[in-house]
């Protein structure tokens, strides 16, 4: 039963995905994309367990304006990864509070940080440094969503953006996530990046073109 649930969402995924494909690029807060997507994925895991809590902060950069994307794509990427964040947290609490707790399980509190940050070239192309009003050609906007999870260990560091690959259980992911979000931001024409350290937390990075 769950290889036959993998295998229809996997489809559901790719038609998805090829059904956006034709989708136009238009003026987008980014910000409020964030914003929404964050409080989305909490009510969304809240719905499924009402035990669930995290803290969430936000740090919008407000210079950013309006950005050419596809909403509903560069959506659901962020949402992708918003969602990883809260499952990672909610995975150390469980693993924090089992009858043998790990040392500082009591003081462990999920915390997914969502941020933006518009970046312009630094004279000489050498570069980007952050701005405090809007750039010019060649600048960058970048949107981090973070937790203090457990961390993705190295071995796994290279395979995460492979189709098909996930850490999951059976039936609870299909591994598609981090492949297609690679590939949305790919098609925008920019870049998705990681930083993790073990049993500390992970960063996902998503980086945009403004024009």
């Amino acid at each position: 039963i769950f290889h036959g649930k993998r295998a229809d969402a996997i489809v559901k995924g790719m038609l998805q995905h090829s059904r956006s494909s034709s989708a136009v690029k238009e003026p987008t807060d980014i910000n409020a994309l964030a914003d929404e997507y964050l409080r989305l994925a909490y009510h969304g895991l809240r719905a499924k367990d009402k035990s669930f809590n995290a803290t969430m902060k936000t740090d919008f950069d407000d210079t950013i304006g309006m950005v050419n994307v596809i909403p509903q794509d560069i959506g659901r990427v962020i949402l992708n990864l918003i969602t990883n964040a809260f499952y990672a947290v909610s995975e150390k609490q469980k693993a924090l509070q089992t009858p043998y707790p790990l040392k500082g399980g009591v003081d462990f509190e999920p915390l997914v940080s969502v941020s933006t940050k518009l970046q312009v070239p630094l004279s000489g192309g050498r570069g980007l440094v952050e701005s405090g009003g809007r750039g010019s050609d060649g600048a960058m906007v970048s949107v981090s969503v973070s937790d203090n999870g457990p961390g993705i260990p190295n071995h796994l560091l290279d395979k995460i953006f492979q189709p098909f690959f996930t850490t999951k259980p059976t039936g609870q992911g299909t591994g598609l996530g981090l492949s297609l979000s690679y590939d949305i931001v790919k098609a925008h024409g920019g870049e998705l990046k990681v930083e993790t350290k073990e049993g500390e937390g992970s960063v996902f990075t998503i980086q945009l073109p403004v024009s």
